[in-house]
């Protein structure tokens, strides 16, 4: 991992893997296992380390100083009961793209998180790459026509789709190619493959996976933790567990259009320039590019949807 650290400061590591209470810090060719000072569990409520973080430690193997980040991938903490506030969850620090992953079947996609993911990644200024998995389930069916139907809407927006296939190994030289240089965070439901992609982009990991439950349809958790992997051609790769949910945070909703790359370009053009809202107003150039077809109302109606939260 030493293309994440400043050689002239030999002192510090990058954390390359996060479970609970324990962080794994590569330095040079040693890994250490460390835990959090107290210091920096005071500053925060909560946990101030992502991996990907350049970190300092005493001699104590305590997390000592966390070094300015590049970049951050959040979202919005679930809140665990009524009247406790939400807080910024960390997923990945210094991340070079976000790669949300879904499957083509078994489960069925959650196309609702997709624009959640990528908004995300766009207010960090971290790109994103969508790769959708299992695509050998829907060969010669139906649902394929709508999975390249959502390929060619998202690649109309400028994002790059990988279609893959762990089991035939269709589309894994694409994905190699597009993970090479940096670091890369798979982000996606339980059971949409981003572990048996990982195994088959580089077998030798031989990470565990377990199939999908049949009755329910949804995905088994697998990864119980946050991991950079790294291949023999130096991609380095966070495997993160399993999302569900996947609040916004830090997303200015006066922002919002700007996170739509299809939208940027209109933003602030509109008869009420910049405190146009894009949804009711009059002369509103975004809501008259969507009647033009230059938009996808699809992509137009989530980006209401996603403006409405809180």
């Amino acid at each position: 991992m030493n293309v994440f650290i400043n050689s002239d400061d030999p002192g510090s590591g990058v954390v390359t893997k996060k479970s609970t209470n324990s962080y794994d810090i590569q330095s040079g060719e040693a890994v250490l296992t460390c835990t959090l000072s107290t210091k920096l569990k005071r500053q925060s409520d909560s946990d101030p380390v992502a991996v990907g973080d350049v970190v300092r430690w005493n001699e104590a193997l305590q997390i000592s100083e966390v070094l300015p980040r590049r970049n951050q991938l959040s979202r919005r903490s679930a809140v665990p009961m009524p009247g406790a506030f939400a807080h910024e969850q960390v997923i990945a620090a210094n991340v070079d793209r976000v790669i949300p992953v879904f499957a083509a079947a078994n489960p069925r996609p959650a196309w609702h998180l997709l624009d959640r993911y990528l908004v995300s990644a766009e207010s960090a200024e971290i790109p994103g790459l969508v790769v959708i998995t299992k695509m050998d389930l829907v060969a010669d069916k139906p649902e394929a026509a709508e999975i390249l139907s959502v390929a060619a809407e998202y690649q109309a927006c400028g994002y790059q789709v990988i279609l893959t296939s762990a089991e035939t190994g269709a589309g894994l030289d694409d994905l190699r190619a597009a993970l090479c240089g940096g670091l890369s965070v798979f982000v996606g439901k339980s059971g949409v493959g981003k572990t048996s992609l990982l195994n088959a982009i580089e077998p030798g990991l031989g990470l565990r996976v377990q199939a999908t439950n049949q009755t329910t349809g949804k995905g088994r958790h697998t990864t119980t933790h946050m991991q950079i992997f790294q291949t023999e051609a130096g991609a380095a790769i966070v495997d993160t567990p399993g999302i569900r949910e996947f609040g916004l945070w830090g997303v200015d909703s006066s922002e919002l259009a700007m996170y739509f790359p299809e939208m940027r370009g209109w933003v602030g053009k509109c008869k009420f320039g910049l405190g146009c809202r894009h949804d009711q107003e009059p002369g509103c150039e975004i809501r008259l590019a969507v009647g033009r077809g230059e938009i996808s109302p699809y992509r137009y109606q989530s980006y209401l949807k996603l403006k409405e939260e809180p």
